[in-house]
């Protein structure tokens, strides 16, 4: 499904990323695991078509990232680090309007996708109103509103608290139940509780 090879990516003279491969079958839930400044972002920003590899070749479902954005965006639900919500909206009217965006005419996929995500109670609210684990979930609910294959996801649980890195974990494993996962973090029990597949990477490359 997922297929990289000798990735690189240059920012100037530095070498975010240096020459990775790795293959990604359906259904896996794997986890890109690595310190601060490892790469793991830089990597996930190119599987999202957000940035354009130095070299390499990275191909989604035979689409390549440099060739398809589109086709393969609508295959992708992304999650970065810091949620792209919109503090001033409420939660039902971002949604929404990710909705309007994405094109889906279902009246019944918000009310599902906030089930799912157990923002039910908080549909009605301002965004800059809720704690952080619950705008972390409205992001993954902008992120799978569209009944994506692959998920990715940035540090999803990174500034929550206990309870919260709790309830985000147990999402993911649901999520991962049907969809295809890739989760980058910094922490081994992240991926232990929520991966079957780690792939560790240090200063750009595969260790």
């Amino acid at each position: 499904m997922i297929n990289v090879q000798n990735l690189v990516k240059h920012y100037g003279e530095v070498k975010a990323v240096d020459g990775i491969s790795f293959t990604i079958r359906k259904g896996e839930v794997t986890g890109l695991l690595g310190p601060n400044g490892a790469g793991k972002t830089t990597t996930l920003r190119i599987l999202t078509c957000y940035l354009q590899p130095t070299s390499g070749m990275v191909s989604i479902d035979d689409y390549l990232v440099d060739e398809n954005p589109i086709d393969i965006k609508k295959r992708i639900g992304y999650l970065p680090e810091s949620a792209p919500l919109y503090p001033d909206m409420m939660v039902y009217d971002f949604l929404q309007f990710i909705a309007d965006i994405r094109e889906i005419n279902d009246a019944e996929r918000i009310t599902d996708v906030a089930i799912q995500c157990g923002i039910t109670e908080v549909m009605h609210k301002n965004i800059n109103e809720l704690s952080k684990g619950y705008k972390q979930r409205v992001g993954l609910a902008q992120a799978i509103l569209h009944d994506p294959e692959i998920l990715i996801l940035d540090e999803p649980t990174n500034g929550l608290d206990p309870n919260q890195i709790i309830e985000i974990r147990d999402l993911i494993k649901e999520l991962g139940r049907e969809k295809t996962v890739i989760l980058s973090t910094h922490i081994l029990q992240e991926v232990e509780a929520t991966c079957n597949r780690v792939i560790i990477i240090d200063k750009g490359a595969i260790v």
